[in-house]
């Protein structure tokens, strides 16, 4: 048993839109310990000392909270970040394919893979939905480096066999399908990883490869998906082209049966009610980009809209069209687009869709997400303020929510002290030179 004691902060139910109070919905435990068991999970939450004997850690006038959770990013793209001057299209012959051939290469792809996670944990994310590349062992570098670090990644090789570059096409729809049923059969369910059917977007697939990943997808439920959607315009346009006879781009994937319980679609810009209305039937999720959606210019997403239908929505950096891994950053750029569309985005739905949100529409609630006792011990602990400025602010602060809200704007992964996955600290930004630890003992 291990003990922890900082402020803790989670989520007990969703907070209503625009509420600032969230009263039963916020959980603050001001000067609490948290405690840890030897399995790597947490055993209770108390105000006293620990009994003689357990070893603790104090992290007094410290912030404790679950680990992130990004529902959408990609393993790949970290070294295309602040790529300039191109909208999606053109960004992602520039820039993004250039960059995801290279991991065709076995050594790049697992020291690459290596890095990505990493970096997540130095940002205090111990959790995401990720795409790695259309090579199969891009996906098998990815769950192998997650394996070692005891991580909960949900991922799956990229499905693309037409309009994508030389090296980057599958050669045939039944040998992705190959690739798939092998990858699923090797890590769906070992350890902390899940396989997701992985449609880069609907114009990078053929009508044959769809089908295939649908049926798949109809062979096995316990199977995610994840793909883009209705991210922009021109984009949007180019799908009405190519399936003429779908009613909108999200109605492609419906249609062959990639639109269901675990599905996680990244953007969702330019849906319409009805769009909306089928999410919610299929109990699909948004994973909402706001870093990526502001960079290439795509647009504003429509939160609120989403809400009315009862559609699910989670956050995601979507690294590399998104400029930073850190969730924070994220959150804060969320805000921004909520308010050029004249909606104010506080700090509890914002949190709650990084942390215990994510996890439910992940079907992942029972393990990650809150400080429950039994979940997974995934937390990060952070510094209040680490900066005059931000000092300043938190001083002045009058409640709790203008508290954390200073602070979800004001800081980022310099604030991080440590991160801890399954219970082992995988991060120690007190170390000197910043190191993971990686090897699961």
């Amino acid at each position: 048993m291990k003990a922890y004691r900082a402020d803790l902060l989670d989520f007990q139910r969703t907070p209503a839109w625009g509420d600032t109070l969230a009263e039963g919905a916020v959980r603050f435990r001001a000067d609490h310990w948290l405690l840890v068991d030897g399995d790597g999970r947490i055993a209770g939450v108390q105000p006293q000392p620990p009994d003689p004997g357990i070893e603790r850690e104090d992290w007094r006038g410290h912030l404790l909270l679950p680990g992130f959770i990004d529902t959408h990013v990609h393993s790949s793209q970290v070294g295309v970040m602040a790529s300039y001057g191109t909208a999606l299209l053109d960004w992602l012959n520039n820039y993004t394919f250039p960059a995801e051939r290279a991991w065709a290469d076995p050594e790049v792809a697992a020291q690459g893979s290596a890095h990505f996670l990493d970096a997540l944990l130095a940002h205090g994310t111990t959790a995401a939905v990720v795409f790695p590349t259309v090579h199969k062992g891009s996906a098998e570098a990815l769950f192998q480096a997650a394996d070692e670090r005891q991580m909960r990644v949900i991922a799956g090789k990229v499905l693309m066999d037409r309009h994508a570059p030389e090296g980057l096409r599958d050669l045939s729809a039944s040998q992705a399908e190959r690739d798939c049923i092998d990858l699923i059969d090797r890590w769906h369910g070992r350890g902390r990883a899940s396989y997701a059917i992985t449609v880069r977007f609907a114009p990078t697939s053929t009508p044959e490869q769809l089908a295939m990943a649908g049926a798949l997808c109809r062979a096995n439920e316990t199977l995610y998906m994840q793909t883009h959607v209705a991210e922009n315009r021109d984009e949007v346009k180019w799908v009405g082209e190519l399936f003429p006879h779908a009613r909108s781009y999200l109605d492609v994937y419906a249609r062959v049966g990639l639109l269901h319980r675990r599905s996680v679609l990244a953007h969702g810009i330019w849906l319409d009610a009805e769009d909306r209305a089928a999410l919610r039937h299929a109990g699909a999720q948004i994973a909402f980009c706001p870093s990526s959606n502001l960079f290439l210019g795509s647009g504003l997403f429509d939160w609120p809209a989403m809400l009315g239908a009862d559609a699910a929505v989670s956050m995601a950096s979507d690294v590399g069209g998104g400029t930073s891994l850190s969730m924070q950053r994220t959150l804060s750029d969320g805000y921004k687009v909520l308010a050029l569309a004249g909606h104010k985005l506080t700090a509890w739905t914002a949190l709650h869709a990084a942390t215990r949100g994510a996890a439910q529409a992940l079907l992942l609630a029972d393990e990650i997400g809150t400080l429950e006792p039994g979940r997974l011990a995934d937390f990060t602990v952070w510094r209040w303020a680490a900066t005059p400025v931000d000092t300043e602010r938190q001083r002045l602060a009058r409640d709790l929510h203008e508290k954390v809200f200073a602070w979800m704007t004001l800081a980022d992964e310099r604030h991080l002290r440590a991160t801890w996955v399954a219970g082992r600290k995988r991060f120690d930004a007190t170390n000197e030179n910043a190191k993971t630890t990686t090897r699961a003992h």
